[in-house]
């Protein structure tokens, strides 16, 4: 009988779990700066709209 590879199994659930953390950074990162370009760029991206 095989015998299950622990580690293997370990390493892979650590990099889901980093891969996991670094999208929600960069989702909270695009959020925090979409918030702070949305209430400084609508005077400047108006004239490029229309």
């Amino acid at each position: 009988m095989i015998k299950p590879n622990y580690k293997f199994e370990k390493r892979q659930k650590d990099l889901a779990k980093q891969k996991k953390q670094e999208e929600k950074r960069l989702k909270k990162m695009e959020k925090k700066t979409g918030a702070s370009e949305a209430t400084v760029s609508p005077e400047g991206t108006a004239p490029a709209v229309e």
